[in-house]
């Protein structure tokens, strides 16, 4: 069961705060010791954060779908298709490289390289945060986030950390850049998460429900504590915290690799 703990609170942790969930897992099973989470515990993993997103933002969510109905304003409707516009790269980047993707996670000096790049995206998103003041997205923006977010569909590149940083250097507001990220989140985690989902559905063997149960659980708790941090952290403009993190433990990493 403490297995099941660690990998939920691994996920759950990393998933939000901008250090790349994927690469940890990887570290945290190679520093740990510990088993891979297995398809099915995978995709729970996923919906688990996914949970949290919801009900952080679910006064948005709610207001976005409504505007699907007419009951909303015209920004609004262009979120949602600026939304689906974002979202189009890493459907063609995660079904077109799916086994590219998949062999990643067995190199340390990519994840570690990875890091570095996040670390690199995130001091220029800090550099450029004084000319961030724009509240509304654009197309551009939902394209470029979007591209963002496609590359960190490999291990060691963190979604929100390159989602978030890439939308303050397009000129959004750091508010404004976070809220994009994590609705943006929404899809892709459900996407993930159903995948990992069909591969469990044709997978044999027995799964142990209550380790799953706990795993989800300790995603879900850890990541909504997560997520309320990235949102104070960016309003205080304390982001670069994590390029410094990302950076050790990417040079870490690569050194761990190569001797």
């Amino acid at each position: 069961m403490i297995r099941y703990a660690l990998l939920g609170l691994v996920q759950g942790l990393t998933e939000f705060l901008p250090v790349s969930s994927s690469g940890h897992l990887v570290l945290a099973e190679r520093w740990l010791g510990l088993d891979p989470p297995g398809v099915l515990l995978e995709a729970m993993l996923h919906w688990g954060t996914l949970a949290a997103i919801l009900i952080v933002f679910r006064k948005d969510i709610v207001a976005l779908l409504k505007s699907l109905r007419g009951k909303g304003s015209v920004e609004q409707r262009k979120e949602v298709g600026f939304l689906i516009a974002g979202t189009v790269p890493i459907v063609v980047v995660a079904l077109l490289f799916r086994e590219t993707i998949q062999s990643a996670f067995s190199s340390l000096l990519g994840i570690g390289i990875g890091l570095l790049l996040t670390a690199l995206v995130l001091t220029l998103g800090h550099l450029t945060r004084t000319r961030a003041r724009r509240p509304s997205i654009r197309f551009p923006d939902a394209v470029v986030v979007g591209l963002a977010q496609a590359a960190a569909v490999f291990p060691g590149v963190s979604r929100s950390g390159v989602t978030i940083s890439v939308g303050t250097a397009m000129g959004l507001s750091a508010a404004h850049a976070v809220r994009f990220s994590f609705l943006l989140a929404i899809p892709a985690l459900f996407g993930a998460g159903l995948l990992h989902l069909l591969d469990a559905m044709s997978a044999s063997g027995s799964q142990d429900w209550l380790g799953i149960l706990i795993g989800t659980l300790c995603a879900f708790g850890s990541g909504w504590l997560a997520l309320r941090a990235v949102l104070q952290l960016v309003r205080r403009g304390r982001f670069w915290i994590f390029a410094v993190y990302c950076f050790l433990v990417g040079a870490g990493t690569i050194l761990w690799a190569i001797l």
